[in-house]
């Protein structure tokens, strides 16, 4: 572990740069696969590209959860998917307003919130066993089948496929890696960064670390809301807290079984009232408005003043 304080922070500082080149890098190449393979942009952001912004979160909490720091990897994902909606999602509202479809909402924010009262109750022992992480892989490939099964119709002209080149396939191969070896690191620096401060690795993991490892997510949905694509944006957000709730900690719990500090509870249910009002203010007049926009985001910045003290 990193013993200097400035050391700690340059390297936490370092690896939310590398995991962002490795994301980048993974979303970019496994997208452009995807619509070689005629998937709409709404199924692209749910699947592909929330599944590559969402490696970092998974890399951190498997780290988190092998060397014995539990709640940094149920907090990271709980205080990703609270940034995700509350920061990013209610922030780009807030500047341009984010359209949505009533297909999404009904299926993929139903899928959200069903997902976080799953999160909630295999939480609700403090502990997340190996069977837990089995229930909630299951519960994931329900939510993948029904992505599939009947798939949005893309408006996109169709593309000609192509074969993947040998440099499509070093992309993903090498963000990938870089995601994992960086993740490592900030799990170091960022209990380093905790020790030394006194703040309880629960409140690191939910605020620094959720918001280091949730880089990708903000990158790719602004990116796709200043180039009037909103389906992608919010989709990416909404199937990356899908991913991080069922995937993530599936993985990471039948991987290793976690113990977690009671605040996990308090902070959950906080989640699943943001994901429910997410839920219905995007599905009134088929947009994020500017000003529910700001109320996400005044609701989560409150919460984390409040975790803080």
């Amino acid at each position: 572990m990193t013993d200097s304080v400035p050391v700690a922070i340059v390297t936490f500082a370092l690896s939310i740069g590398a995991m962002w080149v490795g994301a980048e890098a993974f979303v970019s190449s496994a997208a452009g696969v995807a619509r070689r393979f005629g998937l709409s942009d709404l199924v692209v952001g749910l699947t592909v590209v929330a599944l590559g912004t969402s490696a970092p979160e998974a890399a951190v909490s498997v780290d988190a959860a092998l060397v014995g720091n539990g709640d940094i990897a149920v907090a990271n994902v709980v205080g990703s998917n609270l940034f995700n909606i509350g920061i990013v999602l209610g922030g780009i509202a807030a500047i341009v307003g984010v359209r949505s479809s009533s297909r999404m909402v009904r299926r993929d924010g139903v899928a959200m919130i069903l997902s976080t009262v799953l999160l909630l109750a295999v939480l609700w022992d403090l502990q997340v066993s190996r069977l837990d992480g089995v229930v909630l892989l299951l519960a994931f490939a329900g939510y993948l089948t029904a992505l599939f099964v009947r798939p949005d119709e893309s408006g996109d002209a169709p593309t000609e496929p192509r074969r993947a080149t040998w440099l499509t396939a070093l992309l993903l191969v090498g963000g990938l890696a870089t995601i994992v070896a960086a993740a490592h690191f900030l799990v170091e620096s960022a209990v380093s960064i905790a020790e030394t401060a006194g703040l309880s690795e629960w409140v690191i993991g939910e605020t620094i670390v959720a918001v280091g490892t949730s880089t990708p997510e903000i990158i790719a949905s602004v990116t796709a809301a200043r180039n009037g694509m909103g389906d992608i944006a919010a989709g990416n957000l909404i199937g990356s807290n899908v991913f991080n709730a069922l995937f993530i900690l599936g993985i990471t719990s039948t991987i290793a079984p976690i113990v977690v500090v009671e605040t996990a509870i308090g902070t959950t249910t906080w989640l699943l009232f943001l994901s429910v009002l997410t839920a219905v203010l995007l599905g009134t007049k088929g947009r994020l408005g500017r000003l529910e926009g700001a109320v996400l985001v005044a609701i989560n910045v409150s919460r984390w003043i409040l975790d803080i003290l």
